[in-house]
């Protein structure tokens, strides 16, 4: 799997049957600049289960009582997350943080704006049995790849995609260097999170994940929150940016419209 573009900008999917869909690419663990985050949202769908929600509020949590505690954990782990915190480190960044900043941040948002907006889960339940089926192939995938990937150097890997990286990386003015390569350091990190992921089993995530994201736009156009007016509602889906690419070719092609309740 190659490094996808990293861009900067809101992917918008206009539904068919009214409202859109606001991809935007975030990068994990750091705090993005306000000026690059979307004002004009009346919903948040999150690519997480119902479960880790409430994972990422304990979390939050957790950090206010014993501050930097998961933080110093990922980076003792000596896996890919402690990579990722470690790069991210040497830059001038606000961040790292763990929990992931920007997604606690529109959490918190969302349920204290409005009397509360809208919040959907997009990655299905562990009672799904499709959803589990799926992960249970990935694990298969990742069983098959642990002694093919012990014999690659993961840091030399890692260093590499970095490097590939630099030229998927968009400029924008509201970009600076160290954002900028912070981005290769999130893509990297990606890459590797996704090496034991086939073809097709990225496909049916997105897939599934794009027809729920359509239901979760169904829901909220009919949930009368507001008078939407004309154009419908607009549905904010925070997406780590070198997933923005395969997840928005696949919401742009999904026709399906998966029933989907709000969590809030």
């Amino acid at each position: 799997m190659g490094v996808p573009d990293l861009r900067w900008e809101t992917s918008v999917f206009r539904d068919p049957n009214g409202g859109s869909v606001l991809l935007w690419p975030y990068l994990p663990c750091v705090r993005m600049p306000s000026k690059m985050r979307p004002r004009d949202w009346d919903g948040l769908a999150l690519l997480s289960s119902a479960d880790e929600l409430v994972s990422l509020k304990e979390e939050e949590e957790q950090d206010k009582s014993s501050p930097g505690v998961h933080m110093v954990s990922a980076a003792a782990s000596g896996t890919t997350l402690g990579m990722l915190v470690r790069d991210l480190s040497e830059l001038d960044l606000d961040g790292p943080s763990i929990p992931d900043p920007e997604r606690i941040r529109l959490l918190r948002h969302a349920e204290n704006s409005r009397g509360g907006m809208p919040i959907y889960a997009i990655e299905p339940g562990i009672d799904d049995s499709e959803w589990a089926d799926w992960q249970s192939r990935w694990a298969d995938e990742q069983v098959r790849f642990r002694n093919l990937l012990a014999t690659i150097g993961r840091s030399r890997r890692w260093s590499k995609i970095r490097k590939e990286a630099i030229k998927k990386v968009a400029h924008s003015r509201l970009a600076n260097p160290d954002l900028g390569a912070a981005s290769t350091v999130c893509a990297a990190w990606w890459t590797e999170e996704s090496l034991c992921l086939t073809e097709e089993l990225v496909k049916e995530r997105d897939s599934r994940f794009s027809s729920r994201i359509r239901g979760a736009l169904s829901n909220l156009r009919d949930s009368g929150a507001r008078d939407w007016g004309e154009g419908g509602p607009n549905l904010l889906v925070p997406v780590q940016q070198a997933h923005v690419p395969t997840l928005e070719n696949s919401l742009f092609a999904c026709e399906s419209v998966e029933t989907l309740e709000m969590e809030q």
